[in-house]
Parts: structure tokens; C-alpha cells; sequence
């Protein structure tokens, strides 16, 4: 397994080009403390989706901050991206692990019981749970899980893999973002909480210090040593 730094994850989604360039906000969020970059799109062809993907790994050039593209095996592997992030619909992780091999980043999205399960039994590097809260940025059919179903689905997961990342998503903003930690998350991720706000590079940093000051800057949640 890859260690992973979860405590920031910003992800950069299509629908934030009225922004800015993709590429520019994954830059300024990579430089005021964010961990993980994940680009998503869901209405950019496959050509547009790996131009993008590379004019973003080219923007993280130096930071130290990996890209993950959501989804989609092709375009990741086809940009030179570091991994992946699917969810129940998409490509199985272990199949995902074969075509991009053991050195690419796999995250995996966490809604249930059955998707912890599956967390626990798939080759991946992190696990992020959500929605936590209700989300103003992609529509979800799934109710919220709110702060104890998060913790119970952490526990699930971290009982059989202690050292697994497993973060939290879905309506997080610095206010939330302690409370998410505290309730054992390793980390958030976020979109609107950071590239909505009329400073982007306050906003990371200020949802990443809620991150920090809540749990040990360790990136493993909750006062947690990796």
C-alpha cells in the first residue's frame, strides 16, 4: 500500500472552468496545502479529459502533490497521472490495480456497509466516505450519512485495515472540517469550500489548518500515528 497524505484532497471538478482554468486552481490549491489533487468531468470527451489531465500534473510540477483522476482508468494512465479515484459504478479496484500497477494511487469512495466491505477487501490506497452532509456540487441520491454513520463506517474499515487513510467528503468547509477529523477522518476532501470562495488560496489554507489543528498534521485523523 502507498502512503498517502489525505489530509487535503481538492478536487478539481469540470464545472469550475467559469473559475478559471483547471489547471490554475489545481495549482494554487497544490501550493496552499493541499494534499491530494483529483480532477473530475463528467461531460468532457476522453480527448479534452486527458489534455486536461496533463496541463493539471504540469501545474503540480514541484509541489510534490500526486493527481488522481476520477473514474476513468484510460485518461490516467493516458496523462501520466499517479492514480485513480472510483466508486461502485466504475472500473473494480483490483482490475484498476493490474492495468496501473503497484506504484499508482487507488482511492475508492465509501457510501456503505457493502462499499466499506469492499474497501476492506480491495488492493487501494485510501478510502473516502461520504456524503457526510448534504452537497451543493454534483447531485446525490444517497442521503447523507451523517457524523455517526461516518464513524461507523470508519470503524468498519479501520478495524481491518488500521493504516488505511480514510477520509470524508460532502459539504466540509473549515467549520466541518475539525468536527469530520475529530470523528476519525484522516482527512476531507472538498470542492466548493476552496475553489467557490473569493480567496482560493485562503481557503485552502484555511480548511487545510482546521485539518492540522484538529488532528496531528500526521495525515491519519484523529490525533492518529500512521
Amino acid at each position: 500500500m502507498n502512503r498517502i497524505d489525505y489530509r487535503l484532497n481538492a478536487i478539481v471538478d469540470g464545472g469550475l472552468r467559469p473559475v478559471g482554468k483547471l489547471a490554475d486552481l489545481a495549482g494554487i490549491a497544490a501550493r496552499n496545502g493541499a494534499t491530494i489533487i483529483q480532477y473530475r468531468d463528467k461531460d468532457a470527451s476522453t480527448r479534452q479529459m486527458i489534455a486536461e489531465a496533463e496541463k493539471i500534473r504540469a501545474a503540480l510540477a514541484g509541489t510534490g502533490v500526486p493527481l488522481v483522476v476520477n473514474d476513468r482508468v484510460d485518461v490516467a494512465l493516458a496523462s501520466g497521472a499517479d492514480g485513480i479515484h472510483i466508486g461502485r459504478d466504475d472500473m473494480p479496484a483490483e482490475t484498476a490495480r493490474r492495468l496501473l500497477g503497484p506504484d499508482a494511487i487507488i482511492g475508492l469512495t465509501v457510501k456503505n456497509e457493502a462499499d466499506a466491505d469492499a474497501a476492506i477487501a480491495a488492493p487501494i490506497d485510501y478510502a473516502c466516505i461520504g456524503g457526510v452532509f448534504e452537497t451543493l456540487s454534483k447531485k446525490n441520491p444517497d442521503a447523507p450519512v451523517g457524523l455517526d454513520g461516518f464513524r461507523a463506517l470508519r470503524a468498519r474499515i479501520r478495524a481491518a485495515k488500521p493504516g488505511l487513510p480514510v477520509g470524508a467528503i460532502a459539504g466540509i468547509d473549515a467549520a466541518r472540517a475539525g468536527v469530520v477529523v475529530r470523528a476519525g477522518a484522516s482527512g476531507v476532501a472538498a470542492i466548493s469550500a476552496i475553489f467557490r470562495a473569493a480567496d482560493i488560496a485562503a481557503a485552502a489554507r484555511e480548511l487545510r489548518a482546521a485539518v492540522d489543528d484538529a488532528g496531528d498534521g500526521a495525515g491519519d485523523g484523529a490525533g492518529e500515528k500512521p
